[in-house]
């Protein structure tokens, strides 16, 4: 019973999937951390506020709504998603588009029997399995 537990806790993908967490939950607090450092209070410099609404709320029929709570999180939030996108994503984006190597798109025919869309070298449609003429471009045979 504990030498399978074991095996399982030690597949490469449950140990990779726990540092990734880990790695993401520290990431989290770093990103989390300069939106409320820097970015919150210059958008109060912007705007004339001070930044921090967590104080404002207003009364209905004795009943305290504290909207200002909701306001940190939510600009928290906008500002922690446009710097992941801007800091993380879009260059992350553009090296892979730069750097990995672009797999080449093969032309593709549909299929006469059930119109599945097929590879133009292919002898047989994989849905159907209906023979068909492969189209050599460019080769001789």
């Amino acid at each position: 019973m504990l030498k399978g537990f074991r095996e399982f806790m030690m597949r490469g993908n449950v140990v990779d999937m726990g540092v990734g967490i880990v790695i993401g939950s520290a990431f989290t607090a770093v990103v989390g951390g300069f939106v409320k450092a820097f970015l919150t209070p210059l958008v109060g410099v912007v705007v004339g506020a001070a930044g921090d609404y967590s104080t404002k709320s207003f009364n209905a029929n004795g009943v305290v709504f504290p909207y200002g709570q909701f306001l940190n999180v939510l600009i928290t939030f906008v500002l922690t998603a446009a710097v992941l996108y801007f800091c993380v994503v879009l260059p992350v984006a553009k090296a892979s588009a730069r750097y990995l190597p672009k797999k080449p798109k093969t032309a593709k025919r549909p299929c006469p029997e059930c119109l599945t869309e097929i590879p133009e070298a292919a002898s047989r449609c994989a849905a159907c399995t209906a023979v068909v003429q492969p189209i050599r471009i460019g080769a001789q045979y």
